[in-house]
Formats: C-alpha cells, structure tokens, sequence
C-alpha cells in the first residue's frame, strides 16, 4: 500500500495532497513541529503527527518511516534524498520529481549557497509559489504515487 508523507510545516500544497489522497484511497501522514497551527483534514485518512520541536524531528520521523513503495511530500532537499535512499518516491512541493539522478546536484547546489551566506555573501531563496507550481506538483504527485504503486 502506497501512503504519502508530508513536511508539514511549511507546505504550501497540502489541500492538494489531501485531494490527491482522497481520490485514490491512500494514507497521509501530515508531519510537524507545533510551530504552525494545522487544521486537521475531516478525512479520516489524513493523519497528523506532531513530532517534538527540534532541528530535523519531522525529516528524522518520515525518515524512520516511509518505505519502498511511499511518496514523500517536501521541499528538504536532504530529507528527499534520505526517502530516495530508502527506495521511496519524492516531489517538491513545486513539482520537481526528486531522483537518484538529480538529487546530487541539488545536494551541492544546497551546500555552495549555505557556504556563500556563511561568508556573508547573499543567495537568492525560493521563488515565490505559483499557480503553475500547484499544477506541476499535482502532476508529479500524481505520477509518483502511480510509479509508487507499479513498484
């Protein structure tokens, strides 16, 4: 059985995941931190896990969690490639299908932008989220939870 894992906290798509979730049956496990207030979905599939405050606690918990035939939901780009190191599926919330093949390079994208700040150079952050970045990631999502269920 194929469940989706989401970095909560700061998801910008989360109705869409609970849409996606709803229309085929699967589980969602919602993971946050508490530092944002979360509705609770009134689908009964929809599960919220509050994880302790703390750097990594929800990435540490989907980590720990998700499995072969999973979908994680997430924007850390370290956390995306410790879900593809465990045989799991992951997209951003943008729409970008993380992989075996285009996760090294957004791994060392990520390091030489968190080296430049660290010697006070300033970086660009993400670009502001679209309608086209919701579309994308529906179809993403939607490919990824198919390639999930292939398996």
């Amino acid at each position: 059985m194929t469940d989706i894992y989401v970095d909560g906290d700061a998801c910008p798509v989360r109705e869409e995941v609970y849409r996606v979730a709803d229309r085929l049956g699967l589980n969602v496990f919602l993971v946050y931190n508490g530092s944002r207030p979360i509705l609770p979905s009134r689908n009964p599939k929809v599960r919220l896990v509050m994880v302790p405050e703390g750097a990594d606690k929800a990435d540490d918990w989907i980590a720990e969690h998700i499995g072969a035939s999973d979908v994680c939901v997430t924007a850390d780009i370290p956390l995306a490639s410790r879900c593809l190191g465990k045989g799991a599926r992951a997209v951003s919330p943008a729409g970008r299908a993380w992989t075996e093949n285009n996760i090294g390079s957004a791994l060392a994208g990520r390091e030489i932008s968190a080296h430049l700040r660290e010697i006070g150079m300033t970086t660009r952050g993400p670009a502001p989220f679209t309608k086209a970045d919701r579309s994308r990631f529906l179809g993403a999502l939607d490919a990824a939870v198919q390639a999930a269920r292939r398996g």
